[in-house]
């Protein structure tokens, strides 16, 4: 397949996920409290062994160590002045539990975040296929426990469940132009000190907004439930680069 309908389909699928707030009216919120939570844990998982296990050593084979240690900073440095400036937190709550609703600055963040995503996904794909594969099913693990707390803010700040969904999903499609700008510079620049950036990203963001949401449970049961979740992520990303190497 045409490396650039690798890039388009696999962008959309993701942005598909901003339509996961939906369960929200499906299920309780007691229910979903049981879900997220371990959707958290299992997406942290994904993004450290994404990032250590997936996207360092395939960036190692390709530049030298300094250099793609240097973008790994700059992508971990980036991430957190975002945070820094826009207040841009992941939150992976249901709707009732949010006390702040920041509604169009999450719009905005997402969006970024998602613009971000698209850079990484294709950058991905076109140093190798089935590096692309990996990255993408790395960021959709993600997507889905972030877009449904990302519903549940807009909700919360008086959106209607319908609206907010839409918006949303407009917001998520901006991973699509992201994906489109990466393939159509690689043809003037070398793109791949994109996978030690999308790395730094990565474990920012499994660092500072998802273990600190799965941790301090003085429920035991909660955290064995968690940390196995976590583990099974870093486990499936194991399993995927063990498969896609043999």
């Amino acid at each position: 397949m045409n490396i650039l309908i690798w890039i388009i389909i696999s962008a959309f699928v993701v942005s598909l996920a901003a339509w996961t707030g939906a369960i929200t009216l499906i299920f309780k919120e007691e229910i979903l409290k049981k879900l997220l939570l371990p959707l958290v844990a299992f997406s942290a998982g994904s993004l450290i062994g994404g990032a250590f296990l997936h996207l360092i050593p395939e960036a190692l084979e390709k530049k030298t160590s300094l250099n793609v240690f240097v973008w790994v900073l700059v992508g971990f440095s980036i991430f957190f002045l975002m945070e820094q400036f826009l207040h841009w937190h992941h939150c992976h709550r249901v709707p009732s539990e949010h006390k702040k609703p920041v509604t169009y600055l999450i719009l905005l963040s997402d969006g970024i975040h998602n613009f971000i995503d698209g850079l990484i996904i294709a950058g991905s794909f076109l140093v190798d296929v089935k590096v692309g594969i990996v990255t993408w099913l790395i960021c959709l693990a993600h997507e889905i426990p972030q877009e449904i707390g990302d519903f549940g803010i807009l909700v919360h700040g008086g959106w209607g469940k319908y609206r907010a969904l839409l918006v949303n999903f407009i917001s998520a499609l901006a991973i699509i132009p992201g994906g489109l700008l990466v393939y159509f510079v690689s043809h003037e620049i070398d793109i791949t000190f994109l996978l030690s950036f999308a790395a730094g990203n990565f474990i920012y963001i499994a660092a500072s907004d998802l273990v600190p949401e799965i941790k301090d449970h003085h429920d035991l049961k909660r955290n064995v439930i968690h940390f196995i979740s976590f583990i099974i992520g870093i486990v499936l990303i194991l399993f995927m680069k063990v498969i896609f190497e043999t």
